[in-house]
């Protein structure tokens, strides 16, 4: 039995274990135990603090087995992505070069810094244990986010992101960093990944080169991975585009992975959900139907799981009392519910970024 919650102060072993674990490591869950213990305390404030517009709280949560009484999984949001810190990205743009005299038009690509994404929330920091991958639980730890924000608009923007971790060779070197980064920074990718998890990458943006970088001048192997994703990252992002996401010209400093954003209520998981009564029933007698996503209506409690979409003649959504007590409900109170399925993948550009 999985179920999604916030973190709470006891979870800290678990997410020490889950950040050094996670493929590839992560600037934003840095196996640091009092960056832990930070992110931890700070979930605990923004969870108990009345919020009426996003600023720079942070959501932190983790996937539990119940049955074997074990952390499994964490996932992250901040309500808005550069509230401490400028979060900065490279935005991808095209400049024209042209010479009537030479008869002479070349369009070169460029990379330019960017605090556009600043002002979005941020879905990040997820990672989970190798035995689930591959698992609906994948998908219950990367969505119930969204089960979250829609029950809670006021406390995030309307436009979401995720910044996914990018393309690195049999090293476990960066191209890009290599290309680039390390030009103005006498250390590997590895060693300034972990730098900017502890600190912050924005000490990254004040040494980094203001002016626009010409791709062409970049090695093949850098130009290459611009806006690709690590390869044990490509189901998460095929789900989010799924979910609504598109690839945006941004891409990440250090790595240049793709920055992936969507509408927050055009998102699959927020505009198909619905609020259902619950009705008890033995797990034994609920008619077969397809998984979803249930959530609670608790902010502090949040809990979100997956179960059968049954729903009776009236609308009231069955539920066995297993789940109803993981959720913390009881019959007549209302829970919501998103389809687990999510439609074809529409993999697009999207060209009206700014």
């Amino acid at each position: 039995m999985l179920v999604v919650r916030p973190v709470q102060p006891r979870d800290l072993p678990a997410l020490e274990r889950l950040a050094g674990s996670a493929t590839p490591r992560l600037t934003n869950l840095p196996a640091h135990r009092d960056r832990l213990e930070e992110r931890i305390a700070r979930s605990t404030r923004a969870m108990a603090r009345e919020v009426d517009f996003p600023g720079d709280e942070a959501y932190t949560f983790v996937l539990e087995d119940l049955d074997l009484d074990e952390v499994v999984g964490t996932a992250s949001i901040r309500a808005q992505a550069g509230a401490q810190d400028a979060y900065y990205t490279y935005r991808q743009e095209t400049l024209i070069h042209a010479s009537q005299q030479l008869n002479v038009r070349r369009e070169v690509q460029t990379l330019s810094l960017s605090h556009e994404t600043s002002e979005t929330t941020l879905l990040c920091a997820l990672s989970l244990d190798a035995r689930y991958k591959g698992t609906s639980a994948e998908s219950l730890l990367r969505r119930a986010r969204l089960m979250f924000i829609a029950q809670y608009p006021e406390r995030f923007a309307s436009l979401l992101a995720v910044a996914f971790p990018g393309y690195l060779d049999a090293q476990g070197e960066s191209p890009f960093w290599n290309s680039v980064g390390r030009h103005f920074f006498a250390r590997g990718f590895q060693e300034i990944n972990l730098l900017a998890g502890v600190r912050s990458k924005s000490f990254i943006a004040e040494v980094m080169p203001q002016f626009p970088l010409y791709l062409p001048l970049l090695t093949p192997q850098a130009r290459a991975a611009i806006g690709r994703e690590h390869p044990d990252h490509e189901g998460a992002l095929e789900e989010m585009l799924a979910e609504g996401f598109v690839r945006s010209r941004h891409v990440d400093i250090f790595d240049a992975g793709p920055v992936v954003r969507g509408e927050r209520d055009r998102l699959q998981s927020v505009r198909q959900a619905s609020w259902h009564p619950v009705r008890l029933r033995p797990g034994h007698v609920l008619p077969d139907a397809e998984p979803a996503l249930i959530a609670n209506q608790q902010l502090g409690d949040f809990r979100c799981l997956v179960a059968r979409y049954a729903l009776s003649p009236t609308g009231q959504l069955m539920l066995s009392p297993e789940h109803a007590a993981l959720l913390g409900v009881e019959e007549g109170r209302a829970v919501l519910a998103a389809p687990l399925a999510l439609p074809a993948v529409m993999d697009e550009v999207d060209e009206g970024d700014a």
